[in-house]
């Protein structure tokens, strides 16, 4: 038989008539001839209550002691999911992130899968039991409960499917993938297909449907994955391999994401070192950067820019006070009232003018940019908060998306 992944987001399971519905939708698939394997994110916006508990205690709370209170919430919903499969008359059983053989490495809240342990699925597959595994957490090297940050449930999702050898089915609240957010661009086309790369730049660059660790892990093991509605009842979108045809469009798609901070050192002395000096410290923090800019050198001094996660300041605010120590005279500026805009496409690879017909977009329609990053599929800008709605809009409407 067929081994199955499939993944259920937390408003697939947001209550209790919801986990009896997808239990149907699972028993229908096993009576396919399926050995079923399925991966769940605690209920609703439980997991949001609980970080919400935690912050009324702790303004940083301590992270350990985090990932031990968020991973109670996918708990719930696998003995609920499990409960509904046996009530219906199918064997089941749930498994914790320990339980099901996840091992991970790294920072407590942003744990990364080390190894899957994978005999005990094997022998409750083997035993003709649907197996129902908590998404989001694994144990770490010491013993302790790990989370995987977020979009951690489609990672454990995909992993799974890589060590079974497998697709894996995403189910969540939309019905695919689309070229641009179609809650702030209603007019937004749904992709049949996209590229690994393509979906990994998409979700690096903001696109929330998957998460970019997730498509990482079905690139590297050529896992197909399917991301459709959880009633099943609209074909959704499948991330595969990249085919010649799928350079035909330039732009695939476009990303945008509020979930960034800019920091402007000045007055940094123009020396190699004291660049080098500022991202250590930022690494050694585990800072995730991701835009970096410097001005050319004026007067023997540079200006340096990144951008990084709102989640990071109280990170960032560290490194910050240890640089103006060993720093003399640098000024150090922060700016949230910023957006990422990105736009995404494998065609970009052998086309050019892709750049000037964005920035005169931009200058077309008074849209302001702070800074600009490219890859070889990619071109990412900054722009005031204010303006991200009109970028979407006329950036999807010039270029068809």
């Amino acid at each position: 038989m067929a081994v199955l992944v499939q993944k259920y987001g937390g408003t697939s399971v947001g209550s209790i008539d919801k986990i009896k519905n997808i239990a149907r939708r699972v028993i229908a698939d096993k009576e396919k001839g399926n050995d079923m394997v399925i991966v769940v994110s605690a209920m609703g916006k439980s997991t949001d209550k609980l970080v919400e508990m935690a912050k009324a205690i702790s303004e940083n709370p301590c992270n350990r002691e985090m990932d031990m209170l968020l991973s109670t919430g996918e708990q719930i919903t696998i003995s609920l999911l499990s409960m509904a499969l046996k009530e219906y008359g199918y064997d089941s059983i749930s498994l914790t992130g320990f339980q099901a053989g996840i091992i991970t490495e790294g920072d407590h809240t942003k744990n990364r899968i080390a190894e899957i342990e994978i005999e005990n699925i094997k022998n409750h597959l083997k035993n003709g039991k649907i197996v129902v595994v908590a998404g989001f957490q694994g144990i770490n090297e010491n013993g302790d409960i790990t989370t995987l940050g977020r979009g951690g449930s489609d990672t454990t999702a995909v992993a799974l499917a890589a060590r079974l050898k497998c697709q894996c089915e995403i189910y969540t609240d939309v019905d695919g993938i689309y070229s641009v957010d179609p809650r702030v661009f209603p007019e937004a086309k749904k992709l049949e297909v996209v590229s690994y790369e393509e979906m990994m730049e998409m979700a690096s660059l903001g696109a929330g449907v998957m998460e970019t660790r997730a498509v990482e892990i079905g690139f590297k093991y050529k896992v197909p994955i399917y991301v459709a509605l959880n009633t099943g009842e609209v074909i959704g979108t499948y991330i595969k391999e990249h085919e010649k045809v799928m350079e035909e469009k330039v732009i695939t798609g476009l990303a945008a994401t509020e979930d960034v901070l800019m920091i402007t050192i000045n007055n940094v002395e123009y020396n190699s070192k004291n660049i080098a000096l500022i991202f250590k410290k930022l690494a050694k923090y585990n800072v995730n950067i991701d835009m970096i800019s410097q001005t050319a050198p004026f007067n023997g001094v540079v200006n340096v820019s990144f951008t990084a996660s709102k989640n990071d300041i109280f990170a960032i605010d560290k490194v910050v006070k240890k640089l103006k120590n060993e720093l003399k005279n640098i000024e150090v500026s922060k700016d949230s009232n910023i957006s990422k805009i990105s736009v995404v496409g494998i065609g970009m690879m052998n086309q050019s003018g892709v750049a000037g017909k964005v920035f005169k977009i931009f200058s077309d329609n008074n849209i302001e940019f702070k800074q600009v990053t490219t890859s070889e599929i990619s071109i990412s800008y900054t722009i005031d908060a204010e303006d991200k709605i009109k970028a979407i809009t006329v950036l999807a409407k010039e270029l068809d998306l």
